[in-house]
Formats: C-alpha cells, sequence, structure tokens
C-alpha cells in the first residue's frame, strides 16, 4: 500500500499537480501517517487492519472521484455567510487566489478598494451583478468596474457590489436594504441574465429561487458550517459530512435538477419571475432618484456549441445557452425601455474569445473593452 501511496504522489508530482504544501501535499502526507501507524499497531492486527482499510479507501475516493480529492492548492475564503443573501464578502480582506489573482474587498463588503480621502464632491456609481461583475477571472484593479472608475476619471467613486451567483433575487435584496454602501448612488448598473437563467427548467420554481439556487450559494462560495463544498484531508470524511450536513444544517434543498435530462426550449414561469425583479428594481431606484441601467449579458460563444453541460445549469445544454440568454436580454431591454430605465445591448461579435476566461467571465483584456464601451453611456446618464 505505501508503494502505491508513493507511486500516486510521484505521477501527480510528475504531471505538475502535487506542488509542495498545498492541501494535496497534506493529504499524501495523512496517507503515510496512517500507514506508519499500521506498522506500530502491527501487534494488534485488528486496529491496524482498520487503519489500513481506512487508507485504501481514502486512496481509492481521492483517486476516482476528483470533488473529493484536496485541491492542489489552498483557496482562501473571500465570502461569509448571511442570513438574507447566504453569502457576501468579508470585509476589508486581502488576498492571492489559488490561481494567482489579487483579491481585495473594501471596508464595506464590496470587491475593490476603499476610497482615497473624501467621496464629497463625487458621484457614486453602483454596479450590481454576479461572478461577471465581481470579475473572478480579474485581479486587483482589472475587474470591469474598476476599469470603468479608471475611464470615467476622478469625479466618479464606482462601488462593486457583484458577488458570485448572484441573481435579480439577490440583487433586489441588495438595492433594497444595501445600496448605500459609500452613500446614495447616482446611478445603479445592473449586468444581470447568465445566473437567473441556472433556475430555467426547473418544475413548481420558487419565486425567490429559494428551492435550489439560495441554498446552493451556502456550497458554492463555502459559508456552510460542516460538509458542502469544503474538502478535508480525508475523502472519506468529506464524503460522509457531504451527506450528514444536508440533513442537520438549517439550509436544505427542496429541488435538486442535478442528474435530469437537459430541458428544449424557453420557460415562460421563470421568465416572468425575472421581469417582475426589474420591475422591483427599477421602483426602487425611481423612488430614491436613482437612475437605472440594465446592461445585457454577454458570453462566450465559442465555448457553448456542444451538447454537453458545462455545470452552472443544470438543465441546459451548452448549446442551447446562448439563445436563452438572448432571449432575457430581450426581454430585459423590453422592460427597461417600459420602466423609463436605459439598457445598454453591446454587440456579441465585438468580443472575442480572447476577452473571456471561460465560458463567460472576462478576461483582463475583456473587462477594459467592456468598460470602455459602458463609460460613454454612464458618463452621459449619470453626470451629476
Amino acid at each position: 500500500m505505501a508503494v502505491l501511496v508513493l507511486a500516486t504522489a510521484g505521477w501527480l508530482r510528475l504531471a505538475g499537480e502535487l506542488p509542495m504544501g498545498g492541501p494535496r501535499a497534506h493529504y499524501f502526507l495523512y496517507l503515510f501517517v496512517l500507514l506508519g501507524a499500521v506498522i506500530a499497531l502491527v501487534r494488534w492486527p485488528r486496529i491496524a487492519g482498520v487503519l489500513l482499510a481506512l487508507a485504501g479507501l481514502d486512496l481509492a475516493l481521492g483517486m476516482t472521484s476528483p470533488e473529493l480529492l484536496p485541491p492542489a492548492k489552498a483557496e482562501p475564503q473571500r465570502f461569509q455567510w448571511h442570513p438574507l443573501l447566504q453569502a457576501v464578502p468579508i470585509p476589508s480582506l486581502s488576498l492571492t487566489s489559488s490561481t494567482g489573482l489579487a483579491i481585495r474587498h473594501t471596508r464595506e463588503g464590496t470587491r475593490g478598494r476603499d476610497p482615497e480621502g473624501s467621496l464629497d464632491g463625487r458621484t457614486v456609481i453602483a454596479t450590481f451583478g454576479g461572478s461577471t461583475t465581481y470579475d473572478i477571472g480579474a485581479g486587483d484593479g482589472e475587474t470591469w468596474p474598476d476599469r470603468l472608475g479608471e475611464a470615467l476619471g476622478n469625479r466618479f467613486y464606482v462601488v462593486n457590489h457583484g458577488v458570485p451567483g448572484y441573481t435579480t433575487s439577490e440583487h433586489l435584496v441588495q438595492t433594497a436594504f444595501y445600496q448605500d454602501k459609500f452613500g446614495r448612488p447616482r446611478c445603479a448598473l445592473y449586468y444581470v441574465g447568465w445566473n437567473d437563467l441556472r433556475n430555467a427548467h426547473i418544475p413548481n420554481l420558487d419565486p425567490a429561487y429559494a428551492d435550489f439556487h439560495l441554498p446552493s450559494q451556502v456550497d458554492s462560495q463555502k459559508v456552510r458550517r460542516i460538509g458542502g463544498a469544503h474538502v478535508t484531508i480525508s475523502p472519506l470524511l468529506t464524503l460522509v459530512l457531504r451527506l450528514v450536513g444536508p440533513e442537520v444544517d438549517t439550509v436544505h434543498y427542496f429541488a435538486d435538477p442535478y442528474g435530469k435530462p437537459p430541458v428544449d426550449g424557453g420557460d415562460p414561469a421563470l421568465e416572468a419571475i425575472y421581469r417582475r425583479n426589474i420591475a422591483a428594481i427599477s421602483a426602487i431606484n425611481r423612488q430614491r432618484g436613482v437612475r437605472t441601467i440594465w446592461i445585457g449579458q454577454l458570453l462566450n460563444r465559442d465555448r457553448l456549441t456542444g451538447d454537453g453541460r458545462y455545470g452552472w445549469l443544470p438543465l441546459v445544454r451548452d448549446r442551447d445557452l446562448w439563445p436563452l440568454q438572448q432571449s432575457f436580454n430581450a426581454v430585459l431591454q423590453r422592460e427597461a425601455t417600459a420602466l423609463g430605465d436605459t439598457y445598454v445591448g453591446l454587440p456579441p461579435d465585438s468580443f472575442t474569445a480572447a476577452d473571456f476566461v471561460d465560458q463567460g467571465h472576462f478576461s483582463p483584456q475583456g473587462a477594459r473593452r467592456f468598460a470602455d464601451a459602458l463609460a460613454p453611456v454612464v458618463r452621459r446618464e449619470c453626470a451629476p
């Protein structure tokens, strides 16, 4: 068994998937400690046999189930649990992600840097969205809200309220209760659609996405106390915690669409919820005198061509996602026009695969291009 563990570790090391000092290295150290205990307890074969079986199970689970294998590099915690929004950024955070990106959160729990000096005389612009606004593919200073602030100049301060996974349901809560971080904004920008589509074709969909999406945020952002997306040093323990955690935790899933066949076409029930959230957000902003700007979502169409499903949308094929996104952008444009808000629809063909790091998150290059395209509209609509 020790030879097998050593050979596996060597193979991963040669493949560049076993850096020293990371969680995966600790996993192999744990296996060697177990095997050392087996040798030390050889006079008590029943105890030694249990430890040997545990080492074998943990090796087998780790090598056959990638989701149970500890990651090569540790990912620092960025988010904390919140009773309304499930997961929010940890305030005053500064770290380097496992992919080498510099991440910074302000004292108010938004992505980016705290303003330098007073905001008196400066126009606050609030940006809302999911991971494409938080900009998980860009480092500190390279997100599109950062670049938008640069393009607008010192008279403006752009606040990045984006949080990975957030839908218009979370943006409605943010707008109602948490919009005034760094002061009442002159304008509020919403880059939305993709995350709402995650709920497409779920039967009897909860009108606040509380049956599947909201509970999943606890696991997606790793803010569940035990179980969930957390990975321990032992794959077997990780599996047990994932089975037990949802049964004893307050947060439960009431729908699990994964593992079910994909569904064709649109989803009128989801579209109705989307329209309602847009109207509610717009009404709150209008009552406060905040100008609302809606931005149609862009996706990397080159990565969305097959019959597979990349994971975030459980019931939508990759090739069906962009047509669905286009229909939601059309809904957003119609609702914005009817409400008297501003809609920005950037030409999809003006963005190439190089502007994205995956299916839809901007690269630093794409973030700058997106911000530069938005800046003239924001300057015109949000001038004090």
